[in-house]
């Protein structure tokens, strides 16, 4: 019995990089076109959602999103949640139709394919570079007037197993602060369970968010920036302290 369970675990994963793969072979020359301008953005970005959903339900996963709060059309956000599976970034397109632009780690440009897009659509950061941090704040700045979103997710990586919740980091909340915008925090229940980075593991089932209410950031200083970070944590740890 335990042989098939790591057969089906090995399939597991190469269907879902097949499913990462095949959208964007065949959409190739739709998404490269979309990627010439800054401007059209949004176009990507619907294209990307449809790519998740497609990910998400080949992969025998049920999402259920339930909103304290819904993102308003045409409004600037910083989204933020918990970083535990490689489905987090498929989660978090799906979750709103609002055009958010990621902040991420650059390493995950190297992967083949999906790396090409990435880093022509998302911020990338060099965490050891202090230099890298700081260009990403006026990247992110030149977004946000063009009326785009920002999505971090502040734990500034993956934990280990163990932790239910890692420290976050203040570069999400000091951006929300110096563009005065809200922080909207979403926790995804069951990513560590469906499709985690421990490679034998992961099967088809649902997928939860819960969205918190905004967290406003109007009136605040770069002073409050702990705080913000603390706020934010303590809802998103709450939550999965009760469905854990």
């Amino acid at each position: 019995m335990i042989v098939f369970k790591y057969l089906f675990w090995i399939l597991y994963r190469i269907w879902f990089y097949i499913l990462v793969a095949l959208p964007i072979l065949i959409l190739f020359p739709i998404l490269l076109i979309s990627i010439l301008k800054e401007s059209w953005y949004p176009f990507f970005f619907k294209i990307a959602r449809l790519w998740a959903y497609f990910i998400l339900i080949g992969m025998g996963f049920k999402v259920s999103i339930d909103l304290e709060q819904k993102p308003q059309k045409g409004a600037s956000y910083m989204f933020i949640a918990n970083h535990t599976s490689m489905a987090d970034i498929m989660l978090m397109l799906v979750v709103t139709k609002n055009p958010f632009v990621f902040v991420g780690k650059k390493e995950l440009a190297k992967i083949p394919l999906f790396g090409f897009f990435y880093k022509r659509t998302c911020i990338l950061v060099d965490r050891s570079s202090e230099k890298s941090r700081k260009a990403v704040f006026l990247r992110a700045q030149r977004r946000l007037k063009q009326g785009l979103s920002i999505c971090i997710f502040p734990e500034g990586g993956v934990p280990e197993e163990s932790v239910l919740l890692d420290d976050f980091k203040d570069g999400a909340f000091r951006l929300a602060i110096n563009h005065q915008i809200p922080i909207a925090p979403f926790i995804f229940l069951d990513n560590k369970k469906r499709f985690s980075y421990t490679f034998f593991s992961g099967s088809p089932g649902k997928m939860r968010v819960i969205g918190h209410q905004f967290i406003e950031t109007k009136g605040l200083s770069i002073e409050n920036t702990k705080n913000l970070n603390n706020q934010a944590r303590a809802i998103i740890l709450e939550t999965l302290q009760k469905q854990n």
